[in-house]
């Protein structure tokens, strides 16, 4: 009896893996795009009431229909692909220095006391100080230059990254710790074998943060530093503003939303193949 009631609980098991490995992958594109699909439609239904209120004239607020045409025809031009690539290039070099500097601040101000009581609270403080706020001494130091831009980029991430690490080396399970130091690891090794693999999700929540971030202090940046014969989003969007194209300025503006909606999947991405890995993903379907 035992025996066959352990078949036919294997026989379900091995029924119920089955069918969701035959739905994985449709069902969960499907349960993943159709929630972001429905938003869309009703922020685009929304706006358009709006419009159609005549709170504001159409040439200040245009509808739905009016910017995404707009935007269309932009994607069939070269100046708007030369802005988005500017724009994507300063993001990527900025956040890359970031990761740089808040890896080896995090690091030494994590398991340094003295570092820790010194720069514990200035790292917070750096984080919760609004990245425009930085753009006189930027430009006073650098003058009107890529450089100015991504001194504001790398200060505005940077803090978060460090204080994403902390946090995740402050976590450290101390029984990993004590595991650690029976399997001969110290120091270096210690902190490359251990003391990282236990702090990535917190780690990856700063980098998460810290693009955001970086992320908004680069588009105040490009309004705020405008270099001549380089286009941007930015600079786009500035020109916009002053021709009163306000098609144009909200087409870029979803151009925005857009870039930062897809780095957020891939964040999200990265965090689910984490948890799988941890052996955290506990949904069905």
């Amino acid at each position: 009896m035992t025996a066959d009631l352990s078949q036919h609980i294997a026989g379900l098991d091995a029924l119920e893996l089955s069918h969701r490995e035959r739905r994985s992958v449709a069902a969960r594109i499907w349960a993943r795009t159709w929630p972001m699909f429905s938003a869309i439609l009703l922020v685009l239904a929304i706006w358009e009431v709006v419009v159609l209120t005549g709170w504001r004239p159409e040439y200040v607020f245009p509808g739905p229909v009016t910017v995404l045409g707009e935007l269309w025809n932009r994607l069939g031009e070269a100046e708007f692909y030369d802005a988005v690539a500017v724009t994507i290039r300063r993001a990527i070099t900025g956040f890359a220095i970031a990761v740089l500097v808040g890896l080896v601040i995090g690091a030494a101000v994590s398991r340094v006391r003295p570092l820790r009581a010194a720069f514990g609270s200035l790292i917070t403080g750096l984080q919760t100080m609004p990245s425009i706020a930085w753009f006189p001494l930027a430009i006073l130091l650098f003058k009107l230059s890529e450089s100015a831009i991504l001194f504001v980029v790398v200060l505005g991430a940077a803090p978060s990254i460090a204080n994403g690490l902390i946090a995740g080396v402050d976590y450290t399970p101390p029984i990993l710790l004590r595991a650690g130091h029976i399997l001969g690891l110290r120091r270096l090794a210690l902190y490359r074998h251990v003391i990282l693999p236990a702090s990535l999700p917190s780690f990856l929540s700063g980098l998460k943060q810290g693009w955001a971030f970086a992320w908004r202090s680069l588009m105040a940046g490009e309004l705020l530093v405008i270099i001549a014969h380089q286009t941007s989003i930015g600079e786009q969007l500035d020109n916009a503003r002053e021709l009163s194209d306000a098609p144009g300025l909200m087409a870029m503006m979803i151009v925005i939303l857009v870039i930062g909606i897809v780095v957020d999947m891939c964040f999200g991405a990265a965090d689910n193949a984490l948890r799988r890995r941890w052996g955290l993903d506990q949904r069905v379907g």
